[in-house]
């Protein structure tokens, strides 16, 4: 028997956006969660009934699903919270309503008529009862990353045409009728966080651990996990320890560091060439590992503990390390770790060296996110008023967010954070405004993280910055506390970007790279690289072929000579 929910405030019935409604009549668009699709989210171990997050998709294109075409330059969208949906329950979206927040549309008087293909969307939360005391409604990792759009167990209708007429109006019926299956087969009594890939070949082996820092802050079991490339002569020297590149950044799912394969030809653009050379008896020997840290908030826990995110720094350092160390012979020396990674793992492996003088021997940032909030990316968050827009009285300016090397805006701030609130309020939408902010900023009163800004207005909460300022701002850290942590750090950092970064995040560090040169006693012996008119993500120029960009079989080559120069031998 089906049950209705239309405009019942403990059900949360789906209902549409902010603001006046729409100048036209909206279509009502009635979504179905049938009996099977509720029944297989809870064999998957994700709770029913539901609270999450419907949504509704209209494209022109039938080429690839509507979810599919998602994104801040895509299709129309409009979502909103559901709660308490059980099997053969309906719910009732109209865009223009109260409580649904579209994009690129708040609602539906700007869709002409026409035909169209739409589609329904699921995304499920879990409920978190974590130890701070807060209860907290979240996309738990299901092991796909955390793009709600393609995550294992949420749910989705099968794409419809439909017709709009010159009014709007009229109720379109859909039935979410397909459940996203796991990536891989869960083991019986296994979970779908962080997926479940099995080993490749005789070198690559994927490893997942429960992690007891994690399970008891978001108060239920967490796990966390590894992707191991061993070295070729790993099986032939077992007497042998390694030293270990730890390479950091969005969540790999079941690809091997550096995209290695036994399959021939198999490597691209960087990687190009990379499984010969590794498979070669001349090449570096060390381990090569990639985290499986998918999180409430992203696809990566970043390796640091934070207040809204968890310890995940700590279930790096104190559990995942010592168990791969002692699982695929290691050496647990601190010269022997180092670390590496582009964009958000630039910044991962610059914070956790930073944040980890000692333990780590040494760290290259590759277009790192933002490492001084005077630029994170264009927006000053110490002083400037608005993240959105910039200008006077009487002229604003957009704030851009992306743009192309000959400097064309791709979008903008507002519209990137507009794309992350409909998809996701409260910092769920899985995005990197979102874990910016989960990371950076205090817990709020509802227990999610503090915005640094208003997400509407983009007016900047100047108190927040200030606990930016104090906990996580890089630089910051480096001129405020180098006295301590600089003889542990000297020599260790190494940063490349180009000097057109899609994200503009090249202004941060050239700040940072200021900052650093002023300090002293002992000097920082870092490095910065600038790549001229490269985008995001540039690594760095190749020592052996002048003029062209490093790839990463000449990467490991420069770990291995930066290991045996500062003293390492194995």
């Amino acid at each position: 028997m089906k049950n209705t929910l239309l405009f019942l405030p403990f059900l949360s019935a789906l209902v549409a956006c902010s603001g006046p409604g729409p100048e036209v009549d909206a279509p009502s668009f009635s979504i179905e969660l049938t009996e099977t699709v509720a029944q297989e989210i809870a064999a998957l171990g994700l709770e029913v009934p539901v609270t999450g997050r419907a949504y509704v998709i209209l494209t022109r294109s039938g080429e690839r699903e509507p979810r599919q075409q998602v994104g801040v330059s895509g299709v129309p969208f409009w979502g909103s919270e559901v709660r308490g949906l059980s099997g053969g329950d309906e719910v009732t979206l109209v865009p223009g309503g109260e409580g649904v927040i579209g994009y690129p549309l708040a609602d539906f008087s700007s869709v002409p008529p026409g035909d169209y293909v739409v589609q329904a969307f699921l995304n499920v939360f879990t409920t978190f009862h974590r130890s701070d005391g807060h209860v907290v409604e979240m996309h738990l990792n299901s092991g796909a990353g955390q793009s709600p759009w393609r995550a294992p167990g949420n749910a989705l209708s099968q794409p419809q045409e439909v017709t709009i007429g010159p009014r709007g109006g009229g109720t379109i019926r859909l039935a979410l009728t397909e459940v996203i299956p796991p990536t891989d087969p869960v083991p019986e009594g296994g979970s779908l966080q962080q997926g479940n890939p099995p080993d490749q070949g005789d070198l690559v082996r994927f490893v997942k651990i429960r992690s007891q820092a994690l399970s008891e802050f978001w108060g239920r079991d967490m796990y966390i996990g590894a992707n191991v490339l061993l070295p070729a002569d790993y099986w032939t020297s077992p007497d042998r320890r390694y030293p270990v590149l730890y390479l950091t950044g969005h969540f790999p799912g079941r690809s091997a560091p550096f995209g290695y394969s036994e399959e021939p030809g198999s490597g691209r653009a960087r990687n190009q060439g990379f499984a010969e050379f590794w498979k070669a008896p001349e090449s570096p020997k060390m381990v090569l590992v990639t985290v499986r840290d998918a999180n409430p908030y992203y696809d990566t826990g970043h390796s640091v503990n934070s207040p809204n995110v968890g310890p995940y720094g700590d279930a790096f350092t104190q559990e995942l390390i010592p168990f791969l160390e002692e699982e695929f012979r290691i050496l647990p020396e601190p010269w022997a770790r180092v670390l590496a990674g582009g964009s958000t793992g630039g910044w991962e492996a610059l914070a956790i060296q930073i944040l980890n003088p000692a333990f780590f021997g040494g760290t290259w940032g590759w277009c790192p996110d933002p490492v001084d909030f005077h630029a994170y990316q264009i927006v000053n968050v110490y002083d400037d008023e608005n993240a959105y827009e910039t200008g006077n009285e009487w002229v604003k300016v957009e704030r851009p967010n992306n743009r192309r090397t000959d400097g064309a805006v791709v979008s903008t701030v507002r519209q990137e954070m507009s794309y992350e609130r409909a998809v996701g309020p409260n910092g769920r939408s899985g995005g990197q405004w979102a874990i910016w902010e989960a990371l950076f900023s205090p817990v709020g009163p509802d227990g999610y993280a503090a915005p640094i800004w208003d997400r509407v207005t983009g007016e900047i909460n100047h108190d927040v910055a200030e606990y930016w300022r104090e906990n996580w701002d890089l630089t910051q850290h480096l001129a405020s506390n180098w006295a301590t942590v600089g003889p542990d750090l000297a020599g260790k950092l190494h940063v490349a970007v180009g000097d057109m970064d899609s994200y503009y995040l090249n202004n941060a560090v050239e700040l940072m790279e200021a900052a650093v040169k002023e300090l002293a006693d002992p000097s920082p012996g870092a490095s910065f690289e600038y790549g001229r008119k490269k985008p995001h993500c540039w690594i760095g120029a190749s020592p052996w072929r002048p003029g062209e960009d490093l790839n990463n079989t000449e990467f490991v080559r420069v770990v291995d000579g930066y290991l045996k120069g500062r003293g390492g031998s194995w």
